[in-house]
């Protein structure tokens, strides 16, 4: 029964870390722009987000902001702000030329802020822990025994670094890299223009819960 709840809970997990989103267009860009090893820190910058959206999920997240809801709304605000905030950055820089250098990378960021943006793309949507807690709701036992506390959240990191890592080890091969500076210009434009929308969506969302 108890490994039947962590099997299905991995199951949905996988299914909706692979859905397209503000975590995947930031992983991606920044392990072409930069290099493979700033894509790989941004994936565990990433999963730690996730593992902090489900312990917070388990730890009864939900029952605070839903008796809050200015909390969640604020949340919501700073989150949104925080996306459009990213995407005039991209689109400001979508005219500069990328330096590359030796070995095809780029020096411009610190890992370290690769893993700060890549944890703070992925807690810009506190909607995410609700999600959460409706999975963990609806297939956890009704009595959580205290390892799942650990377990969950640890599969959590798993899951959503292990795809981001995927990812990135994918773009920052060669050929999508000469693709990518041949079509700097138009590809950061349309990053920014979504993650903005994605921006301003939650905002508006915000208001209307």
């Amino acid at each position: 029964m108890l490994l039947s709840s962590l099997l299905a809970i991995a199951a949905v997990l996988i299914m909706g870390v692979m859905s397209p989103g503000p975590s995947f267009i930031y992983v991606a860009r920044t392990a072409v722009v930069h290099s493979r090893a700033h894509g790989l820190v941004t994936a565990l910058g990433t999963g730690a987000g996730a593992a902090t959206f489900a312990l917070m999920a388990m730890l009864g997240l939900q029952k605070v902001l839903n008796a809050v809801p200015e909390l969640f709304i604020g949340l919501k605000l700073a989150g949104g702000a925080y996306l459009i905030w990213i995407g005039i950055k991209i689109f400001r820089g979508a005219r500069q030329p990328m330096a590359i250098a030796v070995g095809g990378e780029t020096v411009s960021i610190s890992l370290w802020k690769a893993f700060r943006d890549g944890l703070f793309t992925q807690l810009s949507n506190p909607k995410t822990a609700i999600v959460f807690a409706s999975i963990f709701t609806a297939l956890l036992p009704a009595h959580i025994p205290t390892v799942f506390y650990y377990l969950i959240p640890l599969m959590s990191f798993v899951i959503d670094a292990g795809w981001y890592a995927l990812v990135a080890l994918l773009l920052s091969a060669e050929k999508p890299r000469r693709v990518y500076l041949r079509m700097k210009g138009a590809v950061d434009r349309v990053s920014a223009t979504i993650l903005g929308m994605l921006g301003v969506k939650l905002i508006y969302t915000s208001f209307s819960r």
